[in-house]
């Protein structure tokens, strides 16, 4: 049972006449009394009346996964299969990150039928969504109190990270057709691939002219060439403590995952075998053995669950893991911290082994540096010398990188994913893959 708030305003009524009682000759604590008894048996007979919860049924409809940031269309179906008319409200249990704002309804749900009511949800977070329940309450017809229910109603939304960074993917596809094209015909560096033959063309370079197909064919036969296809992409996202740390809007987590994603997608293009490994001291996900359309759709369902864990990354296990996917030359990218050069030990020990046989690229998301305040205080030098010791450090660690015969990057959440896509595009002209 609920009291809805007409009837305190009904119990408030009663000040009138147990103000006018006296005048009247009637004792004001037995009007009080007696105006509180017909409230009570008004609330009790509204109850009463009002449509029973006991036989309601309850079925979501929900899609299975969403994406963060995007609008998704929920429904709860009602089924009344009591003796009377429901009227009254509902409310769904939605923890707050998934956007259903009051998460109430208005429903009115005659006798044996069924409605549907939306539930709109605007997902702020990836990861496990759930709702366990549906309050229910049915009002009577007075309006003055009525039946309520909590009822479960478990339901569950997968929300994947919402890959912002794919509207960089056009611009570097058409640099990739370009290398694919005009720059894979006209030159022949390291790591290229021979494609097909065709007829010699004033300009082209003579020194890919085959004489052997030549004599052949009668004609003057040119060699062609393309970038290197079926390589190898292991990228590694590191899910421990510094995957924690707040960088712009969002965690060095998501600002990894955005560049993972845009570079998968990328190199599943360009015709090379993309793996993903997430892992601090155990294995939090990983994706192999997928290629073409599939690929996408496993790594942000793979990714959607993973969130940060407050302990260090054991890099010689990440290592025996990367060599476990692929044990041919290939491009390692590991997204990490580029920050203080005590806490990058163990990273930095551990790389010139991967570095022997691979190509590696050392991506870290940093804050962009804060304008400066055109009136300084104490704490804003503090801040600024804050600033600049955390990217000495940084240049540190780039440093040792480099010369463990690494490649390190480091740019804003914002700016980190293309700039990942744009030194795979460099070094597959390059012929470094």
């Amino acid at each position: 049972m609920y009291l809805s708030g007409l009837f305190v305003l009904l119990v408030a009524l009663g000040v009138v006449p147990v103000v006018l009682a006296p005048a009247a000759g009637i004792d004001a604590a037995w009007t009080a009394l007696a105006w509180a008894g017909l409230c009570i048996i008004l609330a009790v007979v509204d109850t009463v009346l009002a449509g029973p919860l006991r036989d309601i049924e309850v079925e979501r409809r929900i899609p299975s996964r969403a994406r963060a940031g995007e609008r998704v269309e929920t429904s709860l179906l009602l089924r009344n299969r009591g003796p009377r008319r429901i009227r009254g409200d509902l409310r769904d249990g939605w923890q707050p990150t998934a956007g259903a704002g009051e998460a109430r309804a208005t429903i009115d749900i005659p006798a044996g039928e069924r409605r549907a009511v939306a539930m709109p949800l605007l997902p702020r977070r990836r990861g496990e969504l759930r709702s366990a329940f549906i309050a229910v309450r049915s009002r009577g017809p007075m309006g003055l109190a009525g039946r309520q229910r909590v009822i479960a109603a478990p339901g569950a939304l997968r929300v994947l990270p919402p890959f912002a960074s794919r509207r960089h993917l056009p611009s570097r596809l058409a640099r990739l057709r370009e290398l694919d094209g005009n720059t894979s015909v006209q030159v022949r560096g390291r790591g290229t691939e021979f494609d097909s033959l065709r007829e010699y063309v004033r300009g082209d370079d003579v020194r890919s002219i085959d004489w052997r197909a030549t004599a052949r064919a009668g004609t003057t036969m040119l060699r062609t060439w393309r970038p290197e296809r079926d390589r190898h992409v292991v990228i590694v996202i590191d899910t421990g403590r510094t995957s924690a740390s707040r960088v712009g809007d969002g965690v060095r987590l998501d600002a990894a995952m955005e560049s993972a994603l845009l570079l998968s997608a990328l190199a599943a293009r360009a015709g090379d075998h993309v793996h993903l490994l997430m892992f601090d001291r155990a294995r939090r996900a990983r994706v192999t053995g997928i290629d073409g359309p599939r690929l996408l759709p496993a790594l942000v369902d793979a990714m959607a669950p993973v969130e940060p864990t407050l302990i260090d990354t054991d890099w010689n296990a990440v290592l025996t893991e990367v060599r476990a996917l692929t044990s041919r030359p290939s491009l390692v990218v590991l997204l990490t911290a580029q920050d203080a050069p005590d806490a990058a030990r163990g990273f930095l020990g551990a790389l010139p082994s991967l570095t022997e046989r691979t190509t590696v690229l050392v991506g870290s998301a940093q804050d962009a540096p804060e304008p400066a305040p055109a009136e300084r205080l104490a704490e804003d030098v503090y801040r600024e010398a804050a600033i600049a010791h955390a990217t000495r450090d940084a240049e540190l660690v780039a440093g040792a990188i480099r010369r463990a015969g690494g490649e390190a990057l480091s740019a804003t959440p914002e700016a980190l994913p293309p700039a990942v896509a744009d030194h795979y595009l460099a070094l597959k002209a390059a012929g470094r893959l």
